[in-house]
Order: C-alpha cells, then structure tokens, then sequence
C-alpha cells in the first residue's frame, strides 16, 4: 500500500512538474507576454510622452499596463533590465554617459548610433527612432539676477558661482554629465547645493531659496517664471533626444511595437514639447488627458 502511495506521489509531482513546464515554455520569453508594460521617469516629460507611446500601442489593439513615475535613470534603467516593464523612454545623453559611461559626444547621430548598439550588446535592449526634440540640460538664473551680474553663459557664471546657491534634483548633483562635469569643465564652484524633488525646483528659486537651478530646455516653466537659460559655451552637454527604448525579446514577440512607436518620431520638436509640458504644468491639466488630445490631433490614434 505504502509503495502504492508513493508511487502515485511520484506521478503526481511529475504531473506538477511537467505542466509547469509546458507552462513555461508556453509563456516564451520575460517581456514576451500579451501585456505590454510601459514605464517612466518622474517627472512631466517623461509621464507624458510614456502615455503617448501607451495610447499609441493600446490604438495597436495591445493590452498595456502604466507604471508611472518609477524613479530617476538608474531605478527604471534596472526595471527594463530585469523584465519589470517593457518600454520606456530615455534620452540619449543620459544613456551614453549615465548607463555606458562614454565620453561626450555632441553630434546627435553619432551619439545616438553609440547607445543604440550598447544597449543592444549589453542590455539586450532595443532603441527604435528618436521622437524628434533635443531636451538638454541647463542652468537658469532669475532674469532680473543675470542681467544685474551680466551672466549670460556659464563661463560668466563660474566667476560668481561662489556668491551663489544652486538648487537641483539629487540626481544632478552627483551624476557625471551634470554638476561634477560642469565643476570640472568651467572651473565653477557654488557656495552651496540644494537637492530637492523635481517639482520643488521652481517654487524654491521663485522664493529665493536658490539662486541658479538646473532645468531641461523644452520645460515651459523656464518662460512662465521669467528665467534665462545660460549659454552652454563650452558645449559641455551632450545631445539629449529621447527616444522609446524596448527590451528586444517583447519587440520579437510584438514587432507591431515598433510600427506603432515609431510613427510619432518627427512629430514632436522643441517648440511643441515645451507647449505641451506648459499645458501639464502650468495649465494644470492631466498629462494623460494632454497625451491623448496630441496624439489625436497628429492624426496618430483615433
């Protein structure tokens, strides 16, 4: 009897066993399931175009799931690595420097072609075709501020920077192609840094909490708080053009994908990117709801 039990437990677990099995092999590939999971960074660029290119693949008939506002570089960096999603967009500049740790490259095309193949190499990741604007980094003053030093690029910064108190994200405080760079190449030194969350920034120079705060070029808060950009005259940063990027097993399993993500490269340019972060910010409407509207009036989805 004993023998007789066993023997059935035996066949039960390979039962167990080999359904888990076909399972598995039924399921392919991490990224390769029927829902597309699309991610963001933080911060109104970023939640923006993550729904656009998530309406875009719904409007492919494709089940996708949001994960905004995951995090800065490094945190959504290792969620497309690991199989936690699927897509996200990323700039080029952050990925040659931050992920591959290359020295800058001004030319766009060259920049791009780099990143494109180490991610593919190292990361297994597919980089599809650029949306179309340059979002660089910057440092902004208060305009009346500048104008009273005569700052108008950051080489006329470095001589003041000691009087002067810089207010940023974390991330740019420490990350290379940002504020270490920026001390390195212009000689500059601040009489002190403040790190805060994206969305302080603005509210903390307004109050004069700071005096200079880094900014992203095609932010419309930059003109709605009377800012200057400085003149970047040593062209210490790099080209920043964001593009989706997609882990290359969900793109073999969906090639739709890329069809889809794809049709809105060229569509968006500095001018419209700011207009459209102008709206989310300033206008306070729901990023969604601005993600959408664009698309239908591109004539991309329904």
């Amino acid at each position: 009897m004993q023998s007789r039990i066993t023997r059935r437990s035996l066949l039960a677990s390979a039962l167990v066993v080999g359904t888990m099995v076909l399972a598995g092999a039924l399921a392919g590939p991490a990224g390769a399931a029927d829902k597309i999971t699309v991610g963001s960074k933080n911060y109104t660029e970023s939640i923006v175009i993550t729904h656009m290119l998530a309406d875009l693949l719904e409007a492919k008939g494709l089940e996708v799931e949001r994960k905004i506002g995951l995090g800065g570089t490094s945190v959504i960096h290792e969620a497309i690595v690991n199989g936690d999603i699927d897509i996200y967009p990323e700039y080029t500049g952050t990925a040659l420097l931050v992920i591959l740790k290359h020295a800058v490259v001004n030319d766009p095309t060259e920049a791009y072609n780099i990143v494109k193949q180490g991610y593919a190499e190292q990361f297994k990741l597919t980089w599809l075709d650029p949306i179309g604007f340059n979002d660089t980094y910057a440092l902004a003053m208060r305009r009346a501020d500048a104008e009273k030093l005569g700052i108008k690029t950051m080489s006329d910064l470095a001589a003041h920077a000691s009087e002067l108190t810089l207010g940023s994200t974390q991330e740019f405080l420490v990350r290379p192609d940002a504020l270490p760079g920026i001390m390195s190449t212009y000689k500059m030194a601040f009489s002190g840094t403040r790190g805060m969350d994206p969305g302080l920034v603005y509210q903390a120079i307004a109050s004069g909490n700071v005096d200079v705060i880094s900014v992203f070029t095609t932010d419309g808060r930059i003109k709605a708080n009377d800012l200057v950009t400085l003149a970047d005259d040593k062209m210490f940063f790099p080209p920043y053009y964001l593009t989706p990027v997609v882990r290359s097993d969900t793109l073999a399993a969906h090639p739709e994908i890329a069809e889809a993500l794809n049709s809105l490269s060229g569509k968006i340019d500095e001018a419209t990117m700011i207009s459209i972060n102008s709206s989310i910010d300033q206008d306070k409407r729901p990023a969604e709801e601005v993600a959408k509207e664009f698309l239908q009036k591109a004539g991309l989805i329904p």
